[in-house]
């Protein structure tokens, strides 16, 4: 199904959803830093900017309950938290770096246990997606096999007009139902053309070049020499699309508390810390290894694509300039 939809109508729709209940969340400024959140109303929404943090947290929050205790007397009082009670989210204005991981986040959560908290909240999720038509040189989306007009992931895809407004295409039944429901506010196309798309700078990486060197080399001395940069601090992991590390905790008194699970990231020292005191990963070097093994290796051997879908952050918020781009790259002409 093909529409158009005006930037007037797109706020409506975002008014409407709201106000009939339903959590939209969409790139917005917090504190002057664009960021993924739930609307108030349209008017918070800014499309033309990446969010610093990905999509993934609509789903898989930085830290969320997951059961509660409490002790009264000698009996302890345990409570599930009930996913159905999440609620309807439309997520707005997904680049395609971020929806296309969407998908890949699916499969970690649902091949063994089923993670009911990230498949409800993903079975009561629309995803709309946006083209991109701007990049900088940290994007690299094109280079694992994306483009910044994907609709991977995406329930409905707008992609941007020059005369204004969006061309809009179904993918999914989500995505012709939120047509169905506000028909009056999309209409047929204009005929206009869509503005140019954003043109990242890396060239395509021969995946199939990484992947066999990796198979390769998990004993090699080139690793010091790609993590000797690496502070551990966790930033790529945290601000990744596609990373899904978790930590499961209990928080409170013997009285009463939470279980809570937590974002974790495999560069961290304590990830693999074992109770006996030994750390397989006891170097620095060794957990940047089992980050780029993860994304171009491990998964591709379970689900067959890369853990990566190009989207810049970890370049740009790196606090030691490390590239995982350039890695790749350098990696793929061995």
């Amino acid at each position: 199904m093909q529409k158009y939809l005006s930037e007037n109508n797109l706020k409506a729709l975002l008014d409407r959803l709201i106000a009939d209940g339903k959590r939209v969340v969409a790139p917005r400024m917090d504190a002057g830093t664009p960021l993924y959140g739930p609307l108030a109303n349209s008017g918070g929404m800014v499309m033309d900017k990446l969010p610093r943090r990905s999509a993934k947290e609509t789903f898989f929050p930085v830290c969320e309950d997951i059961m509660t205790y409490g002790k009264e007397g000698q009996k302890v009082n345990l409570t599930d938290i009930d996913p159905s009670t999440f609620p309807e989210t439309v997520l707005v204005g997904v680049r395609p770096c971020d929806a296309a991981a969407i998908p890949v986040l699916d499969a970690v959560f649902s091949w063994d246990y089923k993670d009911e908290f990230f498949l409800e909240r993903r079975r009561k999720t629309t995803i709309v997606g946006l083209a991109c038509t701007k990049a900088d040189d940290a994007c690299f989306c094109t280079a694992v096999g994306l483009s910044p007009a994907d609709p991977k992931g995406s329930d409905l895809f707008l992609t941007p007009l020059e005369g204004g407004g969006y061309a809009c295409e179904t993918f999914t039944e989500k995505g012709e139902q939120l047509i169905n429901n506000h028909t009056v506010l999309f209409t047929e196309p204009n005929g206009s053309q869509p503005l140019p798309p954003a043109e990242p700078q890396t060239e395509k990486f021969d995946l199939k070049k990484v992947k066999k060197w990796l198979d390769e080399h998990f004993e090699d001395p080139a690793w010091d020499s790609i993590a000797v940069r690496c502070v551990g601090c966790g930033a790529c992991a945290f601000l990744c699309p596609a990373c899904h590390c978790f930590d499961i905790v209990d928080e409170g008194t013997e009285k009463a508390g939470k279980r809570r699970k937590n974002w974790d990231a495999c560069g961290f020292w304590k990830f693999t810390h074992h109770a006996s005191g030994h750390n397989p990963r006891d170097l620095q070097p060794k957990r940047y290894r089992n980050r780029i093994m993860h994304k171009f290796k491990y998964y591709d051997d379970k689900f067959g694509q890369s853990l990566c879908s190009g989207c810049g952050r970890c370049i740009r918020f790196c606090p030691v300039g490390i590239d995982i781009a350039a890695i790749v790259e350098e990696i793929s002409k061995k």
